[in-house]
């Protein structure tokens, strides 16, 4: 899948009222060079796509973010549209089988409900893309978690932190539950929440310090297509290029939420102390 960057191309010149000749003047190509790409005779480099998408957002304009916008407009009769962050790309055909099975929940194809979300997970790398993707969730079956003591010990289990409590009924019955649906939507659990349920997970917090800290650093929920049969009720709108100026900003906010999210983890903390129940006690 390519970038829509002819596309790009028109929109930026139309908000900006500029001419495709001045574009490529301000972005550093020839003008030949981006009159070809317009009439799709050729494809803008690696370099060239860096220079056109970081002059857009250096220009205010949040091409991304109006894209997100516009397809959540046009996603009706119970679609839902989500996004994947790539390290890569995506190559071939969709499949569970590509993931770790250490993930939060085992082999699946993982997406966030929003743009930000994506951005967030593959700021730290050069190459990386975000997939829009629109889901049809007919006829399939889900199950859906909150932030509670069976998300907690799922996340915990599958991060292969409750091999001991294996046999656990508990744990055997929640499992169960999870092979037998198609997806699964849950609260994501990035490496700072996971570093919470470890706490938990060793006795040195209880499980309402450990939700109610969790609870605390919302980073909103995500989607986990556990079957090939679920892909099939995927489709794959458009990859989206993330230049290193929305990268750079995707930083500088999560370090911004990440101070606000540690201070009332460190309240939740001390306003649960002693209240609720060790792993132990639960298993």
């Amino acid at each position: 899948m390519e970038y829509k960057v002819v596309e790009d191309i028109k929109i930026v010149c139309k908000l900006l009222n500029i001419n495709e000749a001045e574009l490529a003047n301000l972005i550093g190509i020839d003008k030949q060079t981006i009159t070809r790409v317009v009439q799709g005779k050729t494809l803008l480099s690696q370099v060239y796509l860096e220079n056109f998408y970081d002059f857009v957002s250096k220009r205010n304009i949040e091409l991304n973010k109006i894209k997100e916008m516009s397809y959540r407009e046009n996603c009706i009769n119970d679609k839902k549209l989500l996004f994947h962050g790539s390290k890569t790309e995506i190559i071939g055909d969709l499949s569970v089988e590509k993931s770790k099975d250490s993930n939060d929940f085992g082999k699946g194809f993982y997406l966030g409900e929003t743009l930000e979300q994506s951005i967030n997970f593959i700021e730290g790398f050069a190459n990386s893309n975000v997939y829009i993707i629109e889901f049809n969730p007919s006829n399939l079956k889900f199950k859906k978690f909150d932030v509670t003591n069976e998300w907690m010990l799922t996340v915990a289990f599958y991060r292969k932190k409750l091999t001991k409590y294996k046999e656990n009924a508990v744990l055997k019955r929640i499992i169960n539950e999870i092979e037998s649906v198609d997806y699964i939507i849950a609260p994501i659990a990035d490496n700072k929440m996971f570093k919470i349920i470890d706490d938990f997970i060793n006795g040195e917090l209880t499980d309402e310090q450990c939700k109610h800290s969790l609870a605390s650093m919302n980073l909103g929920m995500q989607f986990v297509f556990k079957t090939q049969n679920s892909l099939k009720h995927l489709t794959l709108l458009e990859k989206i290029y993330v230049s290193e100026s929305e990268r750079r900003q995707s930083r500088i906010n999560k370090e911004r939420n990440s101070k606000l999210s540690d201070d009332k983890v460190s309240i939740a903390k001390i306003q649960y102390r002693g209240k609720g129940k060790y792993i132990g006690e639960l298993l």
